[in-house]
């Protein structure tokens, strides 16, 4: 469990793959200060000491809390009734999808509910978003991290 500091040369590389990733310029201001920190549960970018990003599967995924701020994922929008779910960690199921922007397979993306369109979660798409739309049933996004978990309260 190490938390270091990164230059601004390693901050400059680390915009370049995010905007490889989101297809965004500089994502992360390189006047911030920057650490990353690999922990047993993960490896984590922290931007003045708040969680921006995590990384699943090689990817940078951005936070909750990052999306707040700068929304760079695409959306799902559930119903009212699946929001209890969602934001206990369940992964999202067909019937409870409402709308779904244009996304690829494994693709980061933020949930919301209808009424509010607050985000609720980061999920990964498990099917494309043109594929999930023909479903009826079955869970078609991984809920990867939600309002009240760990990473939420600033926990890694």
């Amino acid at each position: 469990m190490a938390r270091k500091q990164i230059r601004k040369k390693e901050v400059k590389e680390l915009n370049e793959e995010l905007e490889k990733e989101y297809d965004i310029e500089e994502i992360i201001n390189k006047k911030s200060k920057v650490e990353l920190e690999k922990t047993d549960s993960g490896e984590y970018i922290i931007v003045e000491n708040e969680i921006d990003f995590f990384k699943i599967n090689n990817k940078w995924i951005p936070t909750l809390r990052f999306t707040l701020r700068k929304n760079i994922l695409k959306k799902v929008t559930v119903d009212m009734g699946a929001v209890k779910f969602v934001t206990s960690g369940a992964d999202i199921m067909r019937p409870g999808i409402k709308a779904v922007e244009e996304a690829e397979k494994e693709e980061a993306v933020v949930i919301i509910d209808e009424k509010n369109l607050k985000p609720l979660a980061i999920g990964q798409l498990s099917f494309s978003s043109s594929e999930l739309l023909k479903m009826n049933s079955g869970k078609v996004v991984k809920n990867l991290h939600f309002v009240g978990d760990k990473l939420w309260n600033g926990q890694i």
